[in-house]
């Protein structure tokens, strides 16, 4: 996680919202990472989860990730959850929570519908101060 947190300074310093992501392979070792570029790329699916996702499975050379976990700072929203959900990731640990557009159970609770073919573990509240703070700032700096 606290990679993680170093990527999503990385898009705090890009001035996109501070929200970075690891992928990390049933071995221990680190296999896409990501954070969030939206604003620095000007795509709307330049989540931090989807980056390194997509990573992850370059690296791989398939798109199953049956036995990794995903660290993320925040909360994900409905698209990266789907996308989490899609991949086959084993465990998802995030951060600080999202009352406005969490999918990991604040809003909706995308990846443990048992609806869907998958539902990863999940670990919630991980360095949740450290990531809740970075958010903070970033808002407070827009908002002024």
């Amino acid at each position: 996680m606290e990679r993680a947190l170093g990527l999503a300074r990385q898009a705090l310093a890009d001035g996109d919202v501070p929200v970075g992501a690891v992928v990390v392979d049933g071995g221990g070792n680190v296999i896409g990472t990501g954070r969030n570029t939206r604003e620095r790329d000007g795509d709307p699916t330049g989540h931090a989860e989807i980056v390194a996702l997509r990573e992850a499975a370059a690296v791989r050379g398939e798109w199953r990730m049956g036995d990794c976990t995903l660290f993320v700072t925040l909360e994900p929203c409905t698209m990266c959850a789907g996308a989490i959900v899609q991949a086959r990731v084993a465990h998802l640990v995030f951060g600080a929570w999202d009352e406005k557009a969490g999918a990991v159970g604040s809003l909706w609770d995308v990846v443990r519908d048992r609806r869907l073919n998958h539902r990863p573990e999940v670990t919630s509240g991980v360095l949740a101060d450290e990531s809740t703070e970075l958010l903070r700032a970033f808002f407070r700096d827009h908002r002024m």
